[in-house]
C-alpha cells in the first residue's frame, strides 16, 4: 500500500500529524511525505515522480496556499489524470474555507477544516487499511494560539486565533494569581457572554483561579477572525499565569502564548 501526500509547505503543522499516523501503520518508504522521502542533495523533481508513480492513494490537502502553488497543481493534476485511468484514488482534504476545485466537485473529500486533524486522520487510515480499529493519538500542533496585550495593571486583551480549523464552542480559561472576586473576563465586541471560573492547584500548594467567557450565540473561532478577550481588575493587578483550552472535563491543554 502506497500513499502520496499532496500539499503546501504552509500547510505542514495540519499534515505533518497525519503523515506520521500513517508512518506508523504503513512504514516510512509506503508514504511520500517529503520531509522524510527526499533526502539532501536528491533532485526534488525527480523524487516527486517517483513518488507518483502508482501510488494506491493520493491524498491532496486543498488550501489557498496549495492552489496557489504551480508544483501542488502539477502533483494533483497528474493524480487526477491516474485516477481517471485507474491507476489510483484521489482522495482531496480540505484545509482551510477555500472552495474546491471545479475538476474536484464530483470527489468525495475529507472535510478537515470542519471535523479537525483527529477525525480527519481516523477516516484517512481507514480508508487505507480498510479498517475501523485505528484510534486517533494527540495531535502536538495547537490550531488555537493566544497573543497576550497588557493595556495597563489592570487590563489585558487576549487574542486567540484559529490557524486553519474552526473550533466550534471552544473553553479558553485564563488562569490567573487573583480571586475570582479581582477578575472579569469578557468578549471583545460580543453582546452578550455566558462566563464561569475554574479552580487549578498549583505546584506550590497554592490555588490559581481561572476565568472563561464565551458567546450567548455564534460560538465558534474561525481562520481569519480572531476573537478578543478582555480581562479586566478593578482592585488588584492582573497576574495572568496561562491561556489554556479545556478538552475534557478535567484535562486543560497551554495554548502556546506570545506576551506572557
Amino acid at each position: 500500500m502506497r500513499v502520496f501526500l499532496s500539499h503546501q509547505f504552509d500547510d505542514k503543522p495540519v499534515v505533518e500529524p497525519i503523515a506520521i499516523a500513517l508512518r506508523d501503520k504503513l512504514g516510512a518508504t509506503n508514504v511520500f511525505y517529503d520531509a522524510w522521502s527526499i533526502k539532501p542533495g536528491e533532485g526534488i523533481i525527480e523524487k516527486m515522480n517517483e513518488g507518483m508513480t502508482a501510488p494506491d492513494f493520493v491524498f491532496f490537502f486543498v488550501s489557498a496556499k496549495s492552489l496557489a502553488s504551480g508544483m501542488v497543481k502539477l502533483e494533483w493534476h497528474n493524480a487526477l489524470y491516474q485516477a481517471a485511468n485507474g491507476q489510483t484514488q484521489l482522495i482531496p482534504v480540505r484545509v482551510d474555507g477555500v472552495a474546491m476545485p471545479a475538476l474536484l466537485m464530483q470527489s468525495v473529500y475529507i472535510d478537515l477544516h470542519n471535523i479537525g486533524i483527529p477525525a480527519a486522520q481516523q477516516q484517512i487510515l481507514q480508508i487505507v487499511t480498510g479498517s475501523d480499529d485505528f484510534r486517533p493519538k494527540h495531535a502536538e500542533f495547537s490550531n488555537l494560539t493566544a497573543a497576550v496585550s497588557k493595556i495597563s495593571a489592570h487590563h489585558f486583551e487576549i487574542t486567540v486565533i484559529a490557524s486553519h480549523l474552526s473550533e466550534h464552542a471552544p473553553t479558553i480559561v485564563m488562569v490567573t494569581n487573583n480571586t475570582t472576586d479581582e477578575g472579569r473576563l469578557w468578549i471583545k465586541g460580543c453582546g452578550g457572554v455566558t462566563s464561569s471560573n475554574y479552580i487549578f492547584p498549583s505546584t506550590l500548594g497554592k490555588t490559581l483561579n481561572g476565568f472563561t467567557a464565551g458567546p450567548i450565540a455564534g460560538d465558534v473561532i474561525k481562520p481569519k477572525f480572531p476573537r478578543i478577550y478582555e480581562l479586566r481588575s478593578s482592585s488588584k493587578p492582573l497576574e495572568l499565569v496561562a491561556v489554556v483550552q479545556q478538552i475534557e472535563p478535567t484535562q486543560f491543554k497551554p495554548l502556546p502564548t506570545t506576551g506572557l
